[in-house]
């Protein structure tokens, strides 16, 4: 990653942020207001969710067009099965019952080709067989029998002169010959005699069907496995732009959090953070590839089931169309009492997240005092409320979704075979369409039931969109290049500088100071007096509410924040190590920093000799936050990072108030080294620290109170004496007591 690309390391400029102590919980509307005004979120930016989730997804139109051309291919591949079904019952088994014609003159001979059964030394010609599926005109060649299906056979008759009516077996005349009886529709009946087809007879008027029968197999066993292939390409490309979609939006939520004003991290518990870029963006991911992908498919094989249902019968269709405002009322209900119960689980995830990561932040505290139970009863009222909303939710799923559905289903069938069962199929659609429209109607719920069951997801994934998005809208500042920032002389001037962290609260007054390029600026001042406040400043980590800050005469506000930062560093009270190696840790990403650089930059403030003596050395890895180091060593890289980025600006941030006296000394001369000819800010509680410094400014309750080198101050006797005689010892109770107390302030945010 290259120097002043988006995201990519200035200067030696890192720092933890500190978590405030609100607790910006989404399920709270007012304190979502409140972040709104507070962080730059105007009405404007509040774009639907689902409109800026489809601009995501056109993104990757083309390959979203492609999985659904693929889609609709497989899905034609699916719902031709009922229609191959169909053909074959209509066209070639139910075909058996179609006017058979039975040649009388046996001199004279088919046609070519022309498909024929013989039987008891006669010449079997269907119907549907002849030119156009019309009757031979020549009637006095030909005579008209029926095949009929009774009572689990197949009968030939050969005598009546009319076959329209309803047939059933009769009994049987004397002698055991078979008879069925017509009944028309004037009630009048006549009984005919007829012959049982044996197994083998049955066969030879299948016959001429067996080839087409099995073509058909073989076509509906192609477009299965044709459809199972294009469903793989079609799921494995949606998904995989599902994978792209989440991302591209990661990558911007990440890149976004970088240009969010500091701000915003003073009162956001950084475990809500976490879970925006993490769990959110995950729930999203879910929506593209579970829901989306499953409504998508859905629609689409609905779509199509009631174009097969259309064709099949009007009147079928008709009526299984009242099912979509049915179940579209369903689940807009569905969504109304869920969405609440979703928000809410949201939430308490998002908090027990912030509670966790904090918990594991700070549990050394935790079990030295002792809190480990009232840490468990907190989470536990979290977990349960979750639970909870859970449990409601899951009741409002399980009436709604598959239950419901399926139970809808079930009695449309049962239904539909009671009312066409109950009717001759001949006399109200074939046995074919019938087959076929409840093999449809089947199918027609499966995808209903699939959208039921991923509307859940969908309500988490809209939740945390909302929440992802939340993020993006925050007003930010753009990463701009500073890589041809020219290096500033380090000419500081605060000029009557006032800021305030909240409207009307102000923590630093009227502060003007000058440092020149090269000196040392030190300050002094018990908890909350704004020394942190001063560099949050000098970083344009805020924005002073009135006065200017200038270096080299030139108003930082007309900087960006990269060009202002580039040639700044800082060694804070508690170094932050990435994960890495000890090169990396020096160098982090600057090109410009090679190995012989990093280990000139660790000699030069001492830091070799115990780098040397590390089993890597130099490539020694380094674990999460550099635990396997000790404070003292911390210390030691992160001057040699300083040292090596070679700051304009160096920024010492209680440098040496957590490191024993041994090593104080190899810090102290680290301190010189990284200094010498920089403009150097020193915040020191360890007055001993910075005896040397050119001026040190003295602040209480966010004024200086007194400037001066060491020497003029302690000749003053004023504050900066008594603290000096406190941390020497010279001083007695009452001098400890004089001090006056002061309220807490946020610390330095790099």
């Amino acid at each position: 990653m290259k120097e002043g690309q988006g995201g990519s390391f200035q200067s030696p400029v890192f720092m933890d942020h500190p978590k405030g102590s609100d607790d910006l919980s989404e399920s709270n509307t007012k304190d979502n207001k409140k972040q709104d005004g507070a962080y730059g979120l105007k009405d404007e930016q509040r774009r639907p969710v689902f409109r800026r989730l489809l601009n995501y997804s056109l993104l990757f139109k083309y390959r979203i067009i492609a999985a659904l051309l693929v889609l609709c291919c497989a899905v034609g591949a699916e719902l031709a099965g009922p229609f191959i079904a169909k053909t074959i019952i209509d066209r070639h088994i139910g075909a058996i019952q179609l006017p058979w014609y039975e040649l009388k003159d046996q001199e004279r001979l088919l046609s070519p080709g022309q498909p024929q059964v013989s039987y008891g030394g006669h010449v079997y010609v269907r119907q549907d067989w002849l030119e156009g599926g019309r009757a031979p005109e020549d009637r006095a060649a030909w005579k008209e029998v029926r095949i009929m299906a009774l009572d689990q056979g197949l009968y030939l008759v050969r005598e009546p002169e009319s076959f329209d009516g309803s047939w059933a077996l009769a009994d049987g005349a004397p002698g055991g010959q078979p008879q069925v009886r017509v009944t028309r529709g004037s009630g009048e009946t006549a009984v005919y005699p007829a012959v049982r087809l044996s197994a083998a007879d049955a066969a030879l008027f299948y016959g001429p069907d067996t080839g087409p029968v099995i073509r058909w197999l073989a076509l509906f066993v192609l477009l299965l496995i044709a459809g199972s292939l294009l469903h793989y390409v079609q799921a494995f490309t949606l998904q995989t732009t599902a994978m792209r979609i989440i991302q591209r939006m990661r990558m911007d939520l990440m890149a976004h959090i970088q240009r969010i004003p500091i701000r915003f991290f003073d009162n956001t518990p950084i475990g809500q953070v976490v879970s925006r870029i993490a769990n959110d963006t995950e729930a999203v991911r879910d929506l593209f590839m579970s829901f989306m992908a499953t409504f998508v498919v859905s629609t689409i094989n609905i779509a199509g089931i009631y174009i097969a249902l259309f064709l099949l019968d009007v009147r079928l269709a008709l009526v299984a169309l009242l099912f979509l405002p049915l179940f579209t009322v369903v689940m807009i209900v569905h969504l109304k009492f869920s969405r609440k119960y979703v928000a809410v689980m949201r939430a308490r995830l998002s908090d027990m997240n912030a509670m966790i990561s904090e918990s594991i932040a700070v549990m050394p505290i935790l079990q030295a005092f002792r809190q480990e139970k009232n840490r468990s009863r907190e989470f536990e009222v979290l977990n349960n409320e979750r639970y909870r909303n859970q449990i409601w939710q899951n009741r409002v799923f399980s009436l709604s979704s598959r239950n419901f559905t399926g139970l809808v289903g079930a009695l449309f069938t049962a239904a539909a075979i009671w009312y066409f069962g109950g009717r001759s199929l001949h006399t109200a659609i074939s046995f074919g369409v019938f087959y076929a429209f409840i093999d449809y109607t089947g199918r027609l719920f499966q995808p209903i039931i699939g959208i039921f069951d991923q509307l859940l997801n969908a309500q988490r994934a809209v939740v945390s969109a909302e929440k992802v998005f939340y993020l993006m809208d925050l007003e930010g500042a753009d990463i701009a290049d500073a890589g041809q920032a020219p290096r500033p002389q380090g000419h500081v001037v605060f000029d009557d500088i006032t800021f305030a962290y909240k409207t009307g609260e102000p923590v630093l007054r009227n502060i003007s100071f000058e440092a020149r390029k090269g000196e040392t600026i030190a300050l002094v001042g018990h908890t909350g007096s704004g020394k942190s406040s001063i560099m949050n400043l000098l970083l344009g980590f805020y924005e002073p509410t009135s006065g200017a800050i200038r270096i080299d005469g030139q108003d930082i506000r007309g900087l960006s924040k990269q060009e202002l930062r580039k040639h700044m560093g800082i060694v804070l009270q508690d170094p932050f190590l990435f994960a890495g190696d000890l090169k990396f840790n020096v160098s982090l990403y600057n090109e410009r920093i090679g190995p012989e650089q990093v280990r000139k930059a660790l000699a030069e403030v001492g830091a070799a000799p115990f780098v040397e003596q590390l089993p890597g050395g130099y490539d020694e890895p380094v674990v999460e936050r550099g635990s396997t180091l000790s404070a003292g060593q911390r210390q030691l890289i992160s001057f040699a990072r300083a040292l090596a980025f070679d700051p304009a600006i160096l920024i010492l941030d209680e440098a040496t108030a957590s490191i024993d006296s041994e090593t104080e000394g190899l810090i102290q001369e680290a301190l010189r080294v990284v200094s010498e000819g920089r403009t150097t800010f020193v915040i020191a509680h360890r007055l001993s620290t910075i005896r040397e410094a050119d001026q040190i400014l003295v602040l209480h309750r966010g004024e200086i109170v007194e400037r001066g080198n060491h020497e003029q101050l302690m000749l003053r006797q004023g504050r900066y004496y008594r603290m000096y005689q406190l941390q020497s010892g010279a001083a007695g109770r009452e001098a400890a007591a004089g001090q006056d107390r002061a309220e807490p302030k946020p610390k330095l945010h790099i």
